[in-house]
């Protein structure tokens, strides 16, 4: 367990250090937040399904959750490239201990900026539904923020260059997010984006924190919770796996 604490300390060390990420990681989903949130939501109000920023909220927040856990699996090419890692694996703890420490850290801070997000938001126009489900929300934060996390490991246990990193981020990211609800409704789409979005373990998400926030969800708290739960874990099993058999 000290082994866990002392990994996670150290992501959220690492990671609040930098400044310049802080804001960079806060300040694109702003950025949507306010162009889309402001320069369609005329357009949306017309079509008759009410307010665009109170939509487009839970999706921009999963939006900088998302990236913000996903590249936190890129210090394991970091720490790989400049030796860090192999002094961590050779220290006596399991290699078990070490991933579930990064994840953990990584989650946290993805979480913090969704949080960051959401009170951001409140500023310009948003307002939940209930204050009394935002722990709820703020749980499903942590939920989607773990399995990305984790995916980001498993990933980065698979790669050796930062360059063969982030085009699979990148190949991978924006169809996640696109292709999940978070800024328009899936309800009127084609049935092809329908159904791949039903197998988009984003849409799961999207759906989750729409409902804890708005009240609006598609399919049910627990059809979201079963299915973040179940890849969660699943994912998590496989990058812990895939870290194991790292070689340095």
């Amino acid at each position: 367990m000290r082994a866990i604490y002392i990994m996670w300390l150290r992501q959220l060390k690492r990671y609040y250090r930098s400044k310049a990420r802080i804001v960079g990681s806060i300040g694109q989903p702003l950025l949507f937040l306010v162009a889309l949130g402001f320069g369609f939501g005329p357009t949306f109000e017309k079509a008759g399904q009410g307010s665009y920023i109170q939509f487009l909220t839970p999706g921009i927040i999963v939006m900088s959750i998302l990236f913000t856990a996903l590249f936190s699996g890129i210090e394991i090419i970091w720490d790989r490239q400049f030796g860090f890692l192999k002094e961590t694996l050779v220290a006596p703890v399991s290699r078990f201990e070490i991933v579930i420490g990064k994840t953990l850290g990584g989650a946290t801070v993805a979480v913090f900026q969704g949080i960051i997000v959401m009170f951001a938001a409140m500023i310009i126009g948003f307002s939940p539904v209930s204050l009394g489900m935002v722990p709820f929300a703020i749980f499903f934060m942590f939920l989607i923020a773990i399995l990305f996390a984790a995916l980001g490991t498993a990933i980065a246990s698979l790669l050796d260059d930062m360059q063969g990193f982030q085009l699979i981020m990148n190949f991978l990211v924006m169809p996640i997010f696109f292709l999940s609800g978070a800024i328009f409704p899936l309800e009127d789409t084609p049935e092809f984006i329908q159904v791949i979005a039903s197998i988009n373990p984003l849409s799961y998400g999207v759906d989750a924190l729409r409902g804890t926030l708005t009240g609006i969800t598609l399919y049910g708290y627990s059809t979201d919770l079963l299915v973040l739960g179940v890849l969660t874990a699943v994912v998590w099993a496989i990058g812990s796996y895939l870290f194991s058999r790292i070689q340095v």
